[in-house]
């Protein structure tokens, strides 16, 4: 079984679809994926971004923070469970970045609704971090998430919306793996024709 490794912030529509089209591709294909906290806030932290974006991401440190401090407590797994119940609520249900959206989610992935203090704590914004640099070293600094890693390649995305379901996702599968596999390949980008269906 092949071990796709997933870098996500809980709040990004693009690693939310990004991150169920994996889970669909675990059904059809002989892989399995591992999640990790990434931190668009913390990644952003210092940088000229337009303030719309600045003042949406300084209302969404919480999400990454709480997820990294489920992790450090009860091990990679609980992520898979987690990501999955705070994601829903966020992205399918669009329930506000709040404690009680967190505690929920918490709560739906047998985790101690306690972890949601570390939403407001800076305590492991040194290990978010070092899972920020994982993520972007092998891909580039300039981009975010989704960053995914298989077989010693890294790449950012794929940006699709909606998300590919059955062996639709098993075919986007094989292509992103063709593509990013080729020694020198970079870049395939079109114009986002569509609004984000999660």
């Amino acid at each position: 079984m092949k071990t796709v490794d997933l870098w996500f912030d809980p709040v990004c529509p693009w690693a939310w679809i990004a991150s169920r089209w994996l889970l669909e591709v675990e059904g059809v294909r002989d892989v399995r994926t591992r999640f990790h906290v990434f931190s668009l806030s913390l990644h952003n932290e210092g940088r000229e971004v337009d303030d719309w974006y600045r003042g949406w991401l300084d209302e969404r440190w919480g999400p990454a923070r709480v997820a990294l401090a489920a992790e450090r407590a009860h091990g990679n797994e609980v992520l898979r469970d987690f990501y999955t119940a705070l994601g829903t609520r966020l992205h399918r249900d669009k329930a506000p970045v709040d404690r009680e959206t967190i505690v929920a989610a918490l709560g739906e992935a047998g985790l101690p609704a306690s972890l949601a203090d570390a939403a407001g704590s800076a305590d492991l914004d040194d290990d978010l971090r070092a899972g920020n640099r994982a993520a972007l070293d092998p891909i580039g600094e300039d981009l975010g998430v989704p960053a995914i890693h298989v077989d010693g390649t890294a790449f950012f995305g794929p940006v699709v919306s909606p998300v590919p379901r059955g062996e639709a996702a098993g075919r986007l599968w094989d292509g992103v793996l063709l593509v990013t596999g080729t020694e020198g390949f970079a870049e395939l980008k079109r114009g986002r024709g569509r609004p984000v269906t999660t």
